[in-house]
């Protein structure tokens, strides 16, 4: 986990070792995901999420990219209502789904099963809308997921997206891996776009592997 971040191993150590930590099932699948190669958020960025809801008072969230729940069942122990999560993998939805019957949270988490570009035109046109947006999915195409999420967040909703900094190479081409070129220029594309959006305030916080947190206004900036 600590290769995946872009801040120095004894900053992410002291991080991590001064957050409490997680007991019982949220251990259960922190260990699961080390032991089988399972991307979740790391320590940090979930803290960060917690801690945005709590202070928001965020109570209808969106979740793109469930994995094995991990994140759903946090952001819906730190006060989330209604999480609604978008997998396309269908054996991690799977066990997505055991986990949230395990967490006794299916009153509270819907896993939507399918493509973030197919799920989110539906639920556009169900009228859903949502306090917090978190992108956690294939990060070459959030640029294809932003207008669906735009539409889908609440003035003054948060838009979350997460591996915004890429292991260090969205910042630099010096880090930049050749098969990776594309990504990195779709994720610097993005980061822009979320930057010079005239309804969004966003800040890039480099904690994990980078992190942006948008702040939607019905004015363009500066009105």
């Amino acid at each position: 986990m600590i290769d995946d971040s872009i801040n120095h191993e004894y900053i992410i150590r002291y991080i991590r070792d001064v957050l409490p930590a997680r007991t019982g099932l949220l251990a259960e699948l922190e260990q699961f995901a080390a032991e089988n190669d399972v991307p979740v958020s790391q320590p940090e960025t979930m803290r960060l999420l917690e801690v945005l809801i709590k202070l928001g008072g965020r109570k209808r969230i969106l979740e793109l990219g469930s994995a094995i729940g991990y994140s759903a069942v946090c952001m819906a122990r730190a006060g989330g209502a209604a999480v609604d999560t978008i997998e396309i993998n269908p054996d991690a939805a799977d066990y997505a789904r055991r986990v949230f019957k395990k967490a006794e949270l299916e009153d509270k988490i819907t896993l939507y099963e399918g493509g973030a570009q197919d799920i989110l035109p539906r639920l556009c046109a169900d009228g859903k809308r949502y306090d917090m947006i978190f992108i956690d999915a294939a990060k070459a195409q959030y640029g294809l997921f932003f207008d669906y999420c735009m539409e889908l967040l609440e003035n003054g909703g948060l838009l979350v997206s997460d591996n915004v900094l890429y292991k260090g190479m969205t910042a630099t081409d010096d880090l930049v891996l050749h098969r990776k070129r594309t990504i990195v220029k779709r994720l610097r594309d993005y980061i822009e776009m979320l930057c010079e959006h005239e309804m969004l305030d966003t800040a890039i916080i480099p904690i994990g592997d980078g992190v942006a947190v948008s702040v939607k206004n019905n004015k363009p900036n500066g009105v």
